[in-house]
Parts: structure tokens; C-alpha cells; sequence
């Protein structure tokens, strides 16, 4: 079918509500009919992550209905007896209805739900599908993503995203759906007479939160210190308020105020239109507090409440947002050494990192004696490994993050956690400040210590079908160039994660990547720099990772500069 055919089929269908039907014949621009309907929307490790709107491409009732009877279809078929999945939600728009209609495709399917019965973080999704003994989970989010979009994110048995294969298989079953009327519903009514459908809560909320509890490193410290730590927190119109709040305040931080303009849930996020931590802007209102409260630490979590961004004083008494690499690198440091003083770090110890992850952590690691490990990028591939190593006994997982905001201690959530990372970043702060120093003294430390990495990410915006050409395009062209050098500087390595080849282009010797396939590029350099280039896997982008080591912060800076500007004139000569 045509991208016209299947607008058509949408227009006539006794399926579609008119509410949809009347936004569809309200468009006037072609290209927007096109982008709608050129293809379904895609189905990735992850699950779904869309545009809200009427269409194929897009994230409504339909779409979400028809990946939940894809996703019945495969637990029907894998699962004999047992058949249950836990459901959570954000506070995106339409994160209700969308969670509403995916429960009921699963009862009318015969399978159990579990559903919250109020917004709760992604990380404690995770967390349920385990505890309660799943056969998957799925939780309404778009994550950082602006207003207009959501999402449906797909979890395993083992409370962590599904992997390639499983996610392949899902995909399979969503594929053989070709028309709405084969896709199952009951009312709520009847799922909770027939008891398939169960709201969960407080319930939950209770064991999740003991259980966050419980990885506070230096406890005395924390019992006798906590109220002295003078916090400010945004949850940014999303889920962390709660739990977030209640961890903390159960733990003694006393002193902790709440950005109140941003504390209730608001799919619109009035005061931050593009609500990521990373962003510089969405703590100005925080920012504005500090003038009189005068912080230790200010933080602020991401919607599902898996990110988190961390706010400092630097040197100069100025206030600035740390790099998601700086508070890994921060913590990584902190939890190695502190259970090594209280004799509590295992022989066997593994941190996890992505590839597009700082190396500064490789130094860490490598000091204290401890195994790091790389996956490509994405979370579901470190709760992989967390997984594969409780099966086998062989590793003692201990802490994983990427640079992208995202952190995990502890082996009973599958996923990022901003609710376990703020606790752990709160008892950080709060060692150092009783030694007389702020996190960015303890920065600094490392720097000296370890040398002065800096890491920079570019993401393209390339909408449509046109953008995602170009997407790929690029890649192969990258893929199947004979560069020798990058900004006449050698290149050491190229690493082709999708032919899973780690080509030495200086001794012309090729060796196995051990890895998943994907569609990522890594160039690395003589002069210990790295580039990577892959595309979004949630967003019409393609990003480009870039990372230097300099002797000092301004070597570091101007390479990193000259890297991104080099970087930025190849890939737009190929893109043109």
C-alpha cells in the first residue's frame, strides 16, 4: 500500500474514531500526509516512540493497540502458564489512555495486567516486572523527548528492555497484523470482574523504595549527616516527585526543597519545553532559588524519572550543569572506593560503560583494580549484562552508566535509575562537604588524577523520510571510506559495529567485535581521541559523539572544538 492508501484506508475505516478521521482531513500539507503514512511506526529494541497524532507513523490508541497484540501474540506462544505484565506511565499527554488501551489488548488476550494506578518512573517498572514474576512489562514514555511525543517501551522477563532478538520476534508477530479488526479489547469493567486486571501501588512503592534504601554506601554518615545537606530539586513536571522525595526524606535530608513550579505532573511542561536534564535551561527556576537558599547540590530528574542532571558550583562560585560523563566518572570513583574502605567491594567487581562513554573511567577503573567492561550504547545492553552475569556467577556487578544522564547500583532494577542515582549522588555530596569540599573540588581531583577528558555530543536533525536517507547515507559512506586520518591526526582503530570488525588501520590487521550488530561507526584516533556516529534510535537524528584527552581543561577545550568543526564540515559535504 501506498502512503495514499493507507491515509485513505484510515479516512474510511468503521475502526477510526472521527476525532482522528477530522484531524486527517484538516491537513493541508502533502509532505505531512506523506510523513505519517510512508511507513508504520517503527517497532526498535526499545518499542515505539512517535509524534502524538492520527496515523501510522504516529503514537495513538491504534498504534499502541496493535503492538500490544503483537507483543499477546508473543507471550502466548513463549509462556505457558503465568501470564502477566506490569504497566507504568509518566506524565506525558495521552500516557493514560495509551496505557489504559494496551491493558485491555492483554486481558482480552487472556494475560494478566498489573497496572499502576498513577504515574510511577520507568526504573520502577522495571523493578515490578521482576518482583511480581513477568512475562514483560511495558511503560507509557517518550523520556526527554519535547511535548509532542510518547512512547511504549518494552520490557522483559528479567525487568530489563528487551533485546535484539526478543524485540525481533515481537516485531514479527506486530508485522502479521495488517488490519485494526483482528486487534483485541475488552472494557475495564469485565478485565476486572474477571480479575485480569489488577491496579498496583503503595504495594510496590513500599518495596521499591526499602530496597533503594538499602544501597546507601556510608550509612553512619547518612544517619547522623543528612539534614546538614541543602538541596534543590525538580522532578520537571514528571514522575520522580514521589519516590525521589520520599527516599530522601526517609534517609534524613530534611533540607530539601522542591521547585514548585515544576513539581506537579504536566504533559505541556510549561517551564521547560524540552524537559532533559541536560539542558542548561530547565534549571533556571532552580538557579533562581539558589540566590537565597544556597545549595549543596541541585539536581533534576527527566519525566520517567530514569535521567538525571546535576548542578554544581565550580571554581569561580558559578553554577554549572555537569556532563553526564563527569557525574559517572564522580560516582564511579566514589562507590569503588567507598566499599573498598568498608571492605565491601567484591573480588570479582565489573563497572559497565557504553562505547560512546568517557574513557576517563578505564583510568578509574584501572587504578583500583577493578574490570570495566563496554556495551554499545543504549541501557537495555548493560541490564544484559547484569543478567548474564547473575546467571553465571562469574562478575559482581556494581555500578553502570552512559553518557547520556543515565546511572544503576544494585541488581533490582534492570534499567537507568534516578531515583537510586539521586540517593547516591545526595550521600556523594554529602562525604565530601563534611571533607571540607565541593563536588567540583572532587572533580578536579579526578582531572589531575586522570587526565582532562572532555566529551562532546552533535545531534543532526533530519526529519521525514528525506532525513532519515541522509541518516544513512552518511553512515555508509563513512562505513565504506579509506580515510587514513581525521583532522590530520591518525586513525588508530575503525570499529564497524554493524560488520562487527575492529579494523587497525595502521598494521592492516582486522579482529572480531564481540558484540551485538549495530549500525554505529567508531574511529579512534592516535592522540587517544574517538569518534562515534550512529543514529538515533528514539528521534529523527543522527549524533555524532566526540571525545579528547588534553594535558589541561583549554588543550582540552580547543581540541574539542577543532574536532567538532572538522566533524560537522565532513558529514555536511556528505549530507548536502
Amino acid at each position: 500500500m501506498t502512503y495514499k492508501d493507507k491515509y485513505n484506508y484510515w479516512l474510511n475505516s468503521d475502526i477510526i474514531d472521527e476525532e482522528f478521521k477530522e484531524e486527517l482531513r484538516n491537513i493541508k500539507d502533502e509532505k505531512d500526509i506523506e510523513d505519517r503514512f510512508y511507513k508504520d511506526l517503527e517497532f526498535g529494541t526499545g518499542g515505539l516512540r512517535g509524534i502524538i497524532g492520527a496515523g501510522n507513523n504516529r503514537m495513538n490508541v491504534y498504534t499502541v493497540s496493535k503492538a500490544t497484540q503483537g507483543l499477546s501474540h508473543y507471550i502466548n506462544n513463549n509462556y505457558d502458564k503465568n501470564k502477566c505484565v506490569a504497566i507504568a506511565y509518566d506524565s506525558r499527554n495521552k500516557s493514560v489512555e495509551f496505557a489504559k488501551a494496551a491493558a485491555l489488548t492483554l486481558c482480552a488476550n487472556n494475560i494478566k495486567v498489573y497496572l499502576f494506578n498513577d504515574l510511577r518512573p520507568t526504573p520502577m517498572l522495571s523493578f515490578t516486572v521482576k518482583h511480581l514474576n513477568c512475562r514483560a512489562g511495558i511503560v507509557i514514555t517518550a523520556s526527554h523527548n519535547p511535548k509532542e511525543y510518547n512512547g511504549y517501551k518494552v520490557y522483559g522477563d528479567d525487568g530489563g528492555q528487551v533485546t535484539d532478538a526478543s524485540a525481533k520476534e515481537i516485531l514479527s508477530y506486530i508485522n502479521k497484523i495488517e488490519d485494526f479488526s483482528i486487534i483485541k479489547t475488552i472494557s475495564e469493567k469485565e478485565a476486572l470482574e474477571k480479575n485480569l486486571l489488577v491496579y498496583i501501588g503503595e504495594d510496590i512503592d513500599k518495596i521499591y523504595i526499602e530496597k533503594v534504601k538499602s544501597l546507601t554506601i556510608r550509612e553512619e554518615l547518612v544517619k547522623t549527616s543528612a539534614e546538614n545537606l541543602k538541596i534543590i530539586y525538580t522532578p520537571i513536571h514528571g514522575s520522580g516527585n514521589m519516590p525521589v522525595r520520599r527516599v530522601l526524606g526517609e534517609l534524613g535530608y530534611k533540607n530539601l526543597k522542591v521547585v514548585k513550579e515544576q513539581e506537579l505532573p504536566n504533559g505541556n511542561f510549561p517551564t521547560a519545553p524540552y524537559p532533559n536534564p541536560e539542558e542548561p535551561s530547565v534549571f533556571k527556576l532552580a538557579l533562581a532559588m539558589a540566590k537565597d537558599i544556597h545549595p549543596d547540590l541541585i539536581f533534576g530528574t527527566d519525566p520517567d524519572c530514569d535521567r538525571i542532571g546535576v548542578v554544581v558550583k565550580d571554581s569561580s562560585n558559578e553554577y554549572r550543569v555537569l556532563t553526564g560523563n563527569e557525574t559517572g566518572m564522580l560516582l564511579t570513583n566514589y562507590i569503588i572506593t567507598s566499599l573498598r574502605e568498608r571492605d565491601k567491594l567484591p573480588e570479582n567487581s565489573v563497572i559497565i560503560k557504553t562505547i560512546v562513554t568517557s574513557d576517563a573511567v578505564k583510568q578509574i577503573c584501572e587504578e583500583n583494580k577493578v574490570e570495566l567492561f563496554e556495551v554499545l550504547t543504549g541501557f537495555k545492553y548493560i541490564g544484559e549484562k547484569i543478567k548474564e552475569y547473575e546467571k553465571n556467577k562469574e562478575k559482581s556487578f556494581v555500578f553502570g552508566f552512559e553518557e547520556s544522564y543515565g546511572y544503576l547500583a544494585g541488581d533490582f532494577v534492570r534499567d537507568k535509575d534516578a531515583v537510586i542515582a539521586s540517593m547516591l549522588i545526595c550521600e556523594m555530596v554529602l562525604y565530601y562537604k563534611l571533607l571540607g569540599k565541593t563536588l567540583y573540588d572532587a572533580l578536579k581531583e579526578l582531572y589531575e588524577s586522570y587526565g582532562y577528558f572532555k566529551e562532546k555530543l552533535l545531534s543532526l536533525e533530519l526529519p521525514g523520510k528525506d532525513g532519515q536517507d541522509k541518516i544513512s547515507r552518511c553512515i555508509e559512506t563513512l562505513r565504506n571510506s579509506n580515510m587514513k586520518e581525521i583532522n590530520k591526526v591518525n586513525i588508530k582503530n575503525k570499529l564497524d559495529y554493524k560488520l562487527s570488525i575492529n579494523k587497525n588501520i595502521i598494521n592492516e590487521t582486522e579482529e572480531n567485535i564481540f558484540l551485538p550488530k549495530s549500525n554505529v561507526i567508531k574511529f579512534i584516533l592516535e592522540d587517544s581521541s574517538w569518534v562515534v556516529i550512529r543514529p538515533s534510535g528514539t528521534e529523527p537524528k543522527m549524533k555524532i559523539y566526540l571525545s579528547v584527552k588534553g594535558r589541561d581543561e583549554k588543550e582540552a577545550d580547543i581540541k574539542t572544538e577543532v574536532l567538532k568543526d572538522y566533524m560537522m564540515s565532513l558529514i555536511n559535504e556528505i549530507i548536502k
